[in-house]
């Protein structure tokens, strides 16, 4: 872009959240549903659903910037917008250091480099933090569930499962084809995690959980080691990821300590 952008069209609630921690929260002019933090972001125009888009409407806020998600919006609706000439900025943060470019990216896109930078930098130094304090941790074998019905994991690849080998954690769905493989339960019987993390539907429900107990020859169940995290801390590769990582870390943390009380 020849001069920063002023008016930003921001298409997923994860890509509101990166355009806020570069520091171009006040030029932002539509976000799409969902897009609930930071807070001043609820009152900024919607413009539908991450997968349907109000094209009428994201048109006529004229946006100089649009912020798209790359496998969550529309394609054909991206590829209209970038058809009449809009930019268009691909959000797709796979693991860390992707969430530190896409920060910087957007500073450097919204003339706010000296709050984006600092926002990247205090991000990735509270990761690598994480990675030195853990680094030597005793491996606990977690299984994270991304959704109930169908009940879902992640691979190696997703950023989430990044986030349980920082804290220690071994992904027992490690080696899934899939990124976000389809599973059911007697998959997680099999493989008997020491612990299961899981966020669910809103920050404070941990029903998902709740449907574990029922199967008390799994370890995690045993042991105690069903662990809630806030899904909006660790679902969304944003800053606030380093929040959901240290929960996560310390969820972990009380697997080991479990484990110590019952090996003694």
């Amino acid at each position: 872009m020849a001069h920063p952008a002023t008016r930003i069209a921001a298409l997923s609630p994860g890509a509101t959240e990166l355009i806020y921690a570069a520091g171009a929260g006040d030029k932002v002019v539509a976000v799409v549903s969902f897009s609930d933090y930071p807070p001043e972001a609820k009152q900024v125009t919607s413009v539908g659903s991450h997968t349907r888009l109000d094209l009428e409407r994201v048109l006529s806020l004229k946006p100089d910037l649009v912020l798209a998600w790359g496998t969550g919006n529309p394609s054909e609706q991206i590829a209209t917008l970038e058809r009449v000439g809009m930019t268009v900025y691909y959000v797709e943060p796979h693991n860390f250091e992707d969430i530190v470019d896409n920060i910087k990216d957007m500073a450097r896109l919204s003339g706010t480099e000296n709050i984006g930078y600092k926002a990247a930098d205090d991000f990735i130094a509270g990761i690598h933090a994480l990675a030195t304090r853990y680094q030597n941790a005793s491996p606990v074998s977690t299984f994270y569930q991304v959704w109930d019905e169908p009940l879902m994991s992640m691979n190696r690849d997703h950023y989430i499962s990044k986030v349980v080998t920082l804290c220690g954690g071994v992904n027992v769905f490690a080696d899934s084809p899939r990124l976000i493989p389809r599973l059911n339960q007697e998959a997680v019987l099999i493989k008997n995690p020491e612990a299961i993390l899981a966020g669910g539907m809103g920050e404070r429900n941990a029903k998902w959980l709740e449907k574990w107990r029922a199967f008390p020859e799994l370890l995690a169940t045993q042991w105690d080691n069903l662990f809630f995290i806030p899904p909006s801390l660790i679902q969304r590769p944003t800053p606030r990821l380093l929040d959901g990582a240290r929960i996560l870390c310390e969820k972990l943390d009380i697997a080991r300590q479990h484990r110590r009380e019952r090996t003694l």
